[in-house]
This record gives C-alpha cells, structure tokens and sequence, in this order.
C-alpha cells in the first residue's frame, strides 16, 4: 500500500499492543483497506485461544474452518446489523459478532451510518472483554475479547477537508453526523487518527519506494507482544487501571508532556490512561524499559479525534 504512512504505523501499534482503533477519511483513502490487512499483522493465536476459538464457532452453529486454524478471527458486519447480530441473543441465546471475534478483530466500516444503540451496546465487552445476553427463559455469557477497528468518512458526503474541496455539507450536518457516535464510546478507543486522501502524484510515481512487506512488521509486533507477555501475561490494551499505574508511568519530561496535554485537550481519566497504554506499546516496539516524552507525545498524536481532528 503506497502513501498512509502514520495510518501504517498505527496499524502497527494496534496489532502490537492490542489496541483500538477507528480511522477517519475521505472514501478511497485506504481505510478498508489497512482494516482488512490487520489479521496478517498479529501474531498467531496460541493452541488454547484457537481452541476457544473454533468452540465458539461451534456454539454459533458454523463450526471451525481448519484452513484457518490459529488465525485471528475477522468478522466484518455491515452497518444494517441489528443488536441480536452484533451481541447475540434469540429464544435459546447465541453468539453475535463480537463473540465470534473473541481473539481477533472486529471491523465495524461506516461507523456512524450503524445504528447508535447498536454501537452502545459495546462499551461494555470493550472494557470487560465478555458480554452478558439476559432473555426472559436463560441468561448466557459469552467472552468478548475482540479489537475493536473502524472507518468513517469525515461528514455525510464524505469529502470535508478534501483537497478537491468537494464537500457541501453545513456544519449542522457535519455535526450531527459525527455525533452519532458518543462521547463514550469514543473515548473507549485508544487509536484515532485522520487518514487523508493518497496525492495522486504519490499513486502513479514509478520510483515511489517499495511497501514494507507485511511479514516484517509482523516480526516486530511478535516480539512486542512477547516483551507484553513475559512482563504482565497479556497485550497493553488489556491492563487494569493498577497495572498501568504501575507498569506505565512515564518519566519525568513525559509527564509534563501529559500534564500539558491533559489541561489543553481536556482529556478524560480513562483517555489518559489509554494514552498511558499506548506509550507503553510505543516503548515496547522501541525497546525501551521507560516511557518517554517522544512515547508520549506520538501517543497523543493518536487521539487526533478527541480534539476535533
């Protein structure tokens, strides 16, 4: 994939630390895209993960597919998915698609164009990793351990900001459209960024650098994840409010950094911490044992969102 590279970095950071992550751009910009080659980015799933995987499949009633034995589920619904399709249910309580895309990802496209309970009803299995299906006859739980990544355009056209200046929308529309989205629920993403349309100088050159392979980022996010593994037993993503108190504390200039920020951005509690987990993902793909200012800083350049980006 040529051009995107911030987008490619933090899709490189996701998969290392098990992060969140929701891209916003034009239609054509390679959201989908980069979505689509996250699976091929993270490692495989270990024998009692690919396990939990195929009985959830079971459960659902498709069963396994061996050819796929030990990779990541992605399951990608479309936008006109009910909440019994997202998070399960019926009369006898079965799996939806956050549970069939426990260990793996879970691509929701056109984020804002689902309906908003829809989308409420993750914000519990996001911070719990499970979701509770109560019927009047059963009630049933099912795991949830999923990476949340989604796509949106940037208005209703889908073009504001764009170089072309196509966009017509009013600031109404924009805002209403965006709004669809809670603040909640937002704040629960530990990645968001803005992902512009590729020049098409940069599409049609014949001496634009080669890609990086896909096989070579994995390296690095395998021996991230095992540097995450040794240290606490799970990715960053998943940390507990104590463990990243403990486990993600930046050093002193990294602190002021996010002191600075946290007063200019008005972050939230939980957006700090998700920023906290971040620059330990940073520090981990670096190498580093500490948090630095540099970890910090590209951290908050991720919450791109949070301040109207």
């Amino acid at each position: 994939m040529r051009g995107q590279y911030q987008a490619k970095r933090a899709l490189e950071v996701a998969a290392a630390g098990g992060h969140s992550l929701l891209m916003m751009g034009p239609p054509g910009s390679g959201k989908s895209m980069l979505a689509q080659r996250l699976p091929g980015l993270l490692p495989p799933l270990s024998d009692a993960e690919a396990l939990e995987a195929a009985a959830i499949a079971s459960v659902a009633g498709t069963g396994p597919d061996l050819r796929r034995w030990g990779m990541p589920p992605f399951r990608a619904p479309h936008h006109t998915a009910s909440g019994v399709a997202l998070v399960g249910g019926g009369s006898l309580p079965r799996p939806g698609e956050i549970t069939l895309a426990h260990r793996g990802v879970l691509f929701l496209d056109e984020l804002p164009e689902f309906d908003r309970s829809v989308l409420e009803v993750l914000r519990e299995p996001l911070e719990s990793g499970q979701i509770t299906v109560s019927r009047a006859a059963r009630q049933a739980d099912f795991p949830a351990c999923f990476q949340l990544v989604a796509a949106m355009n940037p208005c209703p056209c889908g073009y504001l900001g764009d170089a072309d200046d196509r966009c017509r929308c009013t600031p109404d529309q924009v805002s209403r459209y965006r709004g669809r989205i809670s603040g909640p629920l937002l704040d629960r993403i530990d990645l968001q960024l803005s992902v512009p349309r590729v020049e098409r100088e940069a599409l049609l050159a014949e001496s634009a650098p080669a890609a990086e392979r896909s096989a070579d980022v994995r390296t690095r996010v395998i021996a991230c994840r095992l540097r995450q593994l040794q240290r606490q037993g799970k990715p960053n993503a998943r940390l507990s409010v104590p463990e990243v108190e403990t486990l993600c504390l930046p050093d002193a200039a990294g602190r002021r950094l996010l002191e600075a920020a946290m007063s200019r951005l008005r972050l939230s509690a939980r957006a700090y911490h998700r920023v906290l987990k971040v620059g330990r993902t940073l520090a981990d793909l670096a190498g580093l044992d500490g948090i630095g200012a540099a970890q910090i800083a590209e951290a908050l350049r991720y919450r791109e969102l949070d301040r109207g980006g």
